[in-house]
């Protein structure tokens, strides 16, 4: 296991034990990761709309992703739920405890409502041209 290195946001030695998915930069918390997130985003949306871009779930998806975020709200509400994330991101052995975690059905409705925001499921199974 490598160990953590500093964090570049704060500088906390030894502490970042996350990364940017855009440019694999490390940070140690979620204050970190929205200070970070500020810096690194590469355009504002609406110059990315202005070069004609496409939004995922743009106006025509809006109101079933708003629905899907409102049924994700209501399962991190959830004490138990809380608690299984929690554990899961304290835990040394994470794989491990995701496949234990993926035998429990309200740990398996989090993932699917998750990556139904994500993925919307008329795309999930068809195979790229």
């Amino acid at each position: 296991m490598r160990s953590p290195r500093p964090c570049g946001v704060c500088g906390a030695a030894g502490a970042a034990k996350y990364r940017c998915p855009r440019c694999a930069a490390a940070y140690c918390s979620v204050p970190c990761c929205r200070t970070h997130r500020e810096r690194c985003t590469p355009e504002p949306k609406q110059e990315r709309a202005a070069a004609g871009q496409a939004f995922p779930g743009g106006p025509e998806r809006g109101g079933q992703r708003a629905g899907e975020s409102e049924e994700l709200r209501d399962l991190l509400l959830n004490p138990h739920l809380r608690q299984l994330l929690l554990t899961v991101d304290q835990a040394e052995d994470k794989s491990s405890l995701m496949k234990k975690y993926m035998q429990e059905p309200l740990f398996v409705e989090f993932a699917d409502c998750c990556l139904r925001i994500v993925e919307p499921p008329e795309k999930e199974n068809i195979l790229p041209e």
